[in-house]
């Protein structure tokens, strides 16, 4: 083989090298070195509280959310070819549940979608406008249907965990759902932290999937923590 022509087949194999690395290597550093992990799932933060009984109507009452409750999404993504997870939140919960003679008999809360971010600038505009149009749809919404019962010995400082059924109202679309959470009552602090699946379709929620570069599977989660006070 001429000097030449095998030169030139060096060059040409050496530019296909590179391009394999930055086709793999480059979202694979960008996944884990710029964007970095994903946000852990919320739970309850860990308490050294020990658990002490209380009277059936020691948790009666209305209870607000206030500061420090969360809320937001976590969907899985395929960033060419590399597996991620995208995970958007907001403080802007707003909402109250009612519990009186042992259980949740009702309550709402309300998330400030518009003011979901991720850690990822370019995601948050998809979001905002072609996924949810919150112009449009704002807020989503979910409202308790069917009571939750808190159990015949409730306990401070103790978690339980219970199924929730409610409607869902994102995207000028309502659905029923239910799903589980977990909670604790400290006496002056109730938490709750769940997570609700979604299927986009069923809300009319176009697929994030974009241009080809960002694959996201038709499903995730809706994730909630909060901090409700009397």
């Amino acid at each position: 083989m001429p000097r030449r022509r095998r030169h030139y087949l060096r060059w040409v194999i050496l530019g296909l090298a590179i391009l394999i690395v930055l086709g793999v290597g480059g979202p694979l550093v960008y996944i884990h070195l710029i964007e970095g992990p994903a946000p852990a799932p919320l739970a309850l933060p860990k308490t050294n509280a020990a658990p002490r009984k209380a009277t059936s109507t020691t948790f009666d009452g209305t209870w607000t959310v206030g500061k420090g409750s969360v809320a937001g999404y976590r969907v899985q993504e395929v960033l060419v070819g590399q597996n991620t997870t995208a995970v958007g939140r907001t403080t802007s919960v707003t909402g109250s549940i009612v519990i009186a003679n042992g259980e949740v008999s009702s309550g709402s809360f309300t998330v400030d979608l518009a003011t979901v971010k991720s850690n990822e600038g370019a995601r948050d505009v998809q979001f905002r406008g072609r996924i949810m149009d919150t112009s449009m749809y704002p807020d989503a919404i979910f409202t308790l249907t069917k009571a939750i019962d808190l159990g015949p010995s409730p306990e401070l400082n103790k978690t339980f965990t219970a199924s929730a059924t409610g409607s869902l109202t994102m995207h000028g679309v309502t659905r029923s759902v239910r799903f589980s959470v977990s909670a604790r009552d400290s006496g002056s602090l109730f938490e709750v932290v769940g997570s609700i699946p979604v299927v986009f379709a069923n809300w009319n929620i176009a697929n994030p999937s974009f241009a080809g570069f960002v694959t996201v599977e038709n499903h995730g989660l809706v994730e909630f923590s909060l901090d409700l006070r009397r």
